[in-house]
């Protein structure tokens, strides 16, 4: 497996941010460690190695990103501050950590990506679809939070926290909204299991369903049963199961 290192600077976030790639051809899929985590937690968990037939047949390749959780959705400060620095975190990924992997993939730079995380890395690649879906036209969320509100803002939600919030923009969207057919035409599936640690998971894919049920979104969501913790042994288990689908 052909495997890359890069550091480059984000003029978004004012640092060198580091980033891997995996594989040597096929759909450029950007991954989004867990809360917390970094760009090399999926190949340190060997999450790769279950899906190394993918990769060595060119199907799928991988980009490991860095989050800025520890200052935004880890952070005790004030939510306008850390959603200011949420954001920022999104303007990167859009505007040079994908433009980048996309040249480094061989690729042009209007070529669409996927989208993978599991737990806080769910919601982030959820967040991006929904927010970019003609950019990113696959996403694979497992067991992550749409609904940010309750857990992490302290009740003054201003424009950055709104629009990092997924069930809070989505239940306002028009249901004739250009977006909406750009849902609907992309491969979205979000997982959850219900067994150990998944209950506010499952409770916010079924709220995050509804909502979209409403607007005449079609998603695909998938319940685990309730053998499925939330723990990386699911999420291998769940790769295997649909990257396949997907590539």
């Amino acid at each position: 497996m052909q495997i890359r290192y890069f550091k480059e600077y984000s003029h978004y976030l004012e640092r060198d941010m580091e980033f891997k790639m995996y594989g040597h051809a096929g759909t450029l899929c950007v991954v989004i460690p867990c809360q917390d985590g970094r760009f090399f937690e999926w190949e340190d968990r060997h999450m790769f190695e279950f899906v190394s037939d993918l990769i060595e047949q060119g199907r799928i390749q991988f980009v490991t990103v860095d989050s800025v959780d520890p200052e935004s959705w880890s952070s005790f400060g004030p939510t306008e501050s850390r959603m200011q620095t949420q954001e920022n975190w999104v303007c990167y990924m859009m505007n040079e950590l994908i433009p980048s992997a996309l040249i480094k993939a061989g690729k042009d730079q209007n070529e669409s990506v996927m989208v993978m995380g599991a737990s806080m890395g769910a919601f982030h690649a959820g967040n991006l679809f929904f927010r970019f879906p003609d950019r990113i036209r696959q996403v694979l969320a497992l067991s992550g939070l749409y609904d940010m509100s309750p857990y992490f803002y302290d009740g003054n939600i201003d424009f950055n926290a709104y629009q990092n919030n997924p069930c809070g923009y989505l239940n306002n969207m028009d249901p004739t909204h250009s977006y909406i057919p750009s849902y609907n035409s992309a491969q979205a599936i979000f997982v959850v299991g219900q067994g150990a640690w998944e209950n506010e998971c499952a409770e916010d894919l079924r709220k995050l369903a509804d909502i979209c049920w409403n607007k005449g979104i079609q998603l695909r969501t998938d319940f685990w049963g309730y053998d499925t913790p939330h723990d990386w042994p699911s999420w291998e288990k769940q790769i295997k199961e649909y990257l396949p689908q997907m590539c």
